[in-house]
């Protein structure tokens, strides 16, 4: 595990595009901020933990996580 130090207003880069803000500190609490591509899912330990518990999702569950990643599939062209 790589170890960092920041404060406020600092910030830390992922590849070349996530980068994980500092954006404020009160006492035992961080907040931060996180710049990702949209394709990329963020979620906290505790939601993936649930989500990797209930195993991969059927058809209908990924379109729903999707959805509510504001990930949309690329439509097919309609025949004419």
């Amino acid at each position: 595990m790589l170890v960092l130090t920041r404060k406020a207003n600092q910030s830390i880069m992922i590849g070349d595009s996530i980068e994980i803000s500092v954006l404020s500190v009160f006492g035992e609490k961080v907040r931060l901020g996180i710049d990702a591509p949209r394709e990329v899912p963020v979620f906290r330990t505790e939601v993936f933990r649930e989500i990797q518990a209930q195993g991969p999702p059927s058809d209908e569950g990924r379109e729903a996580l999707n959805a509510a990643l504001g990930l949309v599939a690329d439509a097919e062209p309609e025949d004419t």
